[in-house]
């Protein structure tokens, strides 16, 4: 019984996030339960198996989070934002996209896939993404004779893309947690000049994908509309520019809606891919440009600016206590001899690293559907990623791999954030069964580009490696 402490411990971790318990809280708790009772265990001369020196490193690892400077780049992105939600960009930018597309069949879920693109290049918040568009998008899709369904899903799925286009808050975390994997993996393989794999790195992998999932959206929403016209019908472009309510041509409006979040993207994405900046300065930079865009679009009074902050303060809070609590599991399940179980599991896998690769691919897939993606990267993959990478894999494939994975948390019933996101947004008329089925061809979309990586690694990796 007591050999299977690591297996035990993070089955009753699961178990209690699944009761509505907070994040943070639950790891650190669990943990220092767990900690206790090998102590306890110990006491009594009873062996736990359980190493109580691994918990000596709980300062450093404390003081290495706080003072880490990739994660400085959290609350700067999330100020980026936040504050880009509030300028109401987004707003003008869909208008014109809809007025542009939405004379043909399908052209409003092109509109919104295309916006969803942008402002998760802008933003990388999935939450504002999706409640953006749907307060913005879904009634007018609604009411021009839209399927509840395709409507639905093609705001959930293009909410997400904020978790794999750049500058994604999922890759600043997952970027910071595969650096620490990489370096481990060389350490115990004997080399001790390790080389390094940056949240850079991953925000250039993902690039390729994410827009390849961009094109898949798109490609999907027009099929639907041709072969099924009364799900996608065309709008009325006359029509349209009365109920959005604007008088001036659709090229005023792309000037003031594109313009300013291109220039954004450009300047934040385009200092890191040229190597000019890193990800933490350029998310200083993004987070200036959007409060000068705020004070442009005149959207930037001080009772705005104190919600701005707070939701930012808020946001980071949460990401750096969960963190902390996550560390203290880590150590705890490194000292019952957790990662010695887990790396004779994948060592005597058939398949080998394939093998171990699909496993992995798969609890994490598993695991999206009752958890969310900061709790699966802070507990699963600094006690896989080490493994695998040691076992040859490259670490930018497996980032963008393992991003693009967490992307369909969002999407999976029962717990999928980007559904419950729009169901509180989504007029009553709206049903949570038509959300659930509108989501499912996103779905394996996303598994799709899985597999389309696992045979073509080369699209996560080409990019990074012309740099």
């Amino acid at each position: 019984m007591l050999e299977f402490m690591p297996i035990i411990l993070f089955a009753v971790i699961c178990i209690v996030l699944m009761f509505g318990f907070p994040v943070a809280l639950s790891l650190a708790g669990t943990a220092l339960l767990f900690a206790g009772m090998g102590l306890g265990l110990e006491a009594i001369g009873i062996d736990a198996n359980f190493d109580s020196g691994y918990l000596a490193a709980l300062p450093n690892r404390l003081y290495g989070i706080m003072t880490n400077q990739t994660l400085l780049a959290v609350p700067l992105f999330v100020l980026m934002g936040v504050l880009l939600e509030k300028s109401k960009v987004a707003e003008t930018l869909l208008d014109a996209m809809a007025l542009l597309f939405g004379a043909m069949r399908g052209g409003l879920g092109i509109s919104v896939t295309l916006v969803g693109m942008l402002m998760a290049a802008s933003t990388g918040i999935v939450g504002a993404t999706v409640v953006t568009m749907g307060l913005m998008s879904l009634p007018t899709m609604l009411k021009r004779g839209y399927s509840t369904s395709l409507a639905t899903g093609t705001i959930c799925a293009t909410g997400t893309l904020g978790q794999i286009i750049p500058p994604s808050i999922a890759l600043v975390l997952l970027g910071d947690v595969l650096s620490s994997a990489y370096q481990q993996a060389q350490l115990d393989m004997g080399i001790f000049s390790p080389k390094t794999v940056s949240v850079g790195d991953l925000f250039m992998g993902a690039l390729v994908p994410g827009l390849l999932l961009v094109v898949m959206y798109m490609i999907y929403v027009a099929l639907v509309a041709w072969l099924r016209p009364h799900m996608a019908p065309a709008a009325d472009r006359e029509e349209l520019m009365a109920e959005l309510g604007h008088t001036s041509g659709i090229g005023m409006l792309l000037l003031k809606g594109l313009v300013p979040p291109v220039v954004l993207i450009v300047a934040v994405l385009g200092s890191i891919l040229s190597g000019f900046a890193t990800p933490t300065e350029a998310s200083a930079v993004g987070a200036f440009g959007a409060l000068v865009l705020a004070l442009a679009y005149r959207q930037l009074d001080w009772a705005t600016l104190k919600d701005v902050l707070r939701s930012t303060t808020h946001v980071t809070t949460m990401v750096f206590l969960i963190l902390i609590g996550a560390a203290l599991f880590s150590l705890v399940f490194r000292a019952y001899g957790g990662e010695h179980m887990v790396t004779e599991l994948f060592e005597g896998m058939p398949g080998g690293v394939v093998g171990a690769t699909i496993i992995v691919m798969l609890v994490i897939f598993l695991l999206g559907f009752i958890l969310d993606f900061i709790e699966i990267t802070f507990v699963v993959v600094p006690i896989v990623g080490p493994i695998l990478l040691a076992m040859g894999l490259d670490p930018i494939w497996l980032g963008i791999m393992i991003a693009i994975n967490l992307q369909t948390s969002f999407l999976t019933p029962p717990f999928g954030f980007a559904l419950f996101y729009l169901r509180g947004v989504a007029p009553p008329s709206v049903s949570t069964s038509a959300i659930y089925r509108g989501v499912i061809p996103f779905i394996l979309m996303q598994l799709g580009m899985l597999l389309m990586l696992s045979f073509f690694p080369q699209l996560a990796t080409w990019l990074p490696s012309q740099f």
